[in-house]
C-alpha cells in the first residue's frame, strides 16, 4: 500500500484500486501520520520514518511545502513529483497537523502529567533533520525547552529549564 509518497487508502492490488479516487487509492497525509504514530508505538520506527520521509518528499512539490488534504496514489517515479488531486483542499489544517504527529512518531515523545514525566521512546530523526528544538513545551503550568541532535550513531537529547518536579526518561 506504500507508494513511495505515503500509504494509499487501498492497495494497488485491489480490484477497486484507482489512484485518482478520493477513497480508493489516494494518499491522505493525516491518515499517514496516524499510521506512522501507530507503527512507532508498536516498535516499527523504520516504517514510521519511511512514511515521514515520503510525506516530506511529497511536500516539496506543493506550494510553500503545504500538504493538501490528499493527493493521488500513483507509485513514486524517479524525477517526478506526486500527482495532485484536482479538487483537494490546500492547504488543509489536518494535513498541516500531520507534520506534528510525524515528529511525535519519530522522537517518541509522551508527556505524562500524572507521573510528571516527559518520555522519549527510541527517539530518532529523519535524514533531513539534524537538530530539532521544541521551545516552550508545556508541563503543567510551567514550560521547558527540549533539543534533539543527531550524532553518528545516536540521537542526543538535552532539556533546559525543566521544572524541578518533572523527570525526563529516554528509552533506546
Amino acid at each position: 500500500m506504500f507508494s513511495g509518497w505515503g500509504v494509499r487508502t487501498l492497495s494497488s492490488l485491489a480490484s477497486r484500486y484507482n489512484p485518482m479516487s478520493y477513497h480508493n487509492g489516494s494518499i491522505w497525509p493525516h491518515d499517514n501520520s496516524l499510521i506512522a504514530l501507530g507503527l512507532s508505538d508498536y516498535g516499527f520506527k523504520n516504517e514510521a520514518m519511511m512514511i515521514m520521509q515520503g510525506l516530506f518528499d511529497a511536500s516539496l512539490y506543493f506550494t510553500n511545502q503545504r500538504l493538501p488534504e490528499l493527493f493521488c496514489g500513483f507509485a513514486r517515479r524517479e524525477g517526478e513529483g506526486p500527482t495532485h488531486y484536482p479538487v483537494a483542499c490546500s492547504p488543509q489544517a489536518w494535513a498541516v497537523a500531520s507534520t506534528f504527529a510525524c515528529i511525535q512518531a519519530a522522537i517518541g515523545i509522551e508527556v505524562d502529567a500524572i507521573s510528571r514525566s516527559v518520555k522519549f521512546h527510541q527517539p530518532s530523526l529523519p535524514p533531513y533533520i539534524d537538530a530539532l528544538a521544541i521551545r516552550g513545551l508545556r508541563l503543567g503550568t510551567e514550560r521547558c525547552n527540549v533539543f534533539l541532535n543527531r550524532y553518528e550513531d545516536d540521537i542526543g537529547i538535552s532539556v533546559k529549564d525543566k521544572p524541578e518536579n518533572w523527570s525526563v526518561i529516554v528509552t533506546k
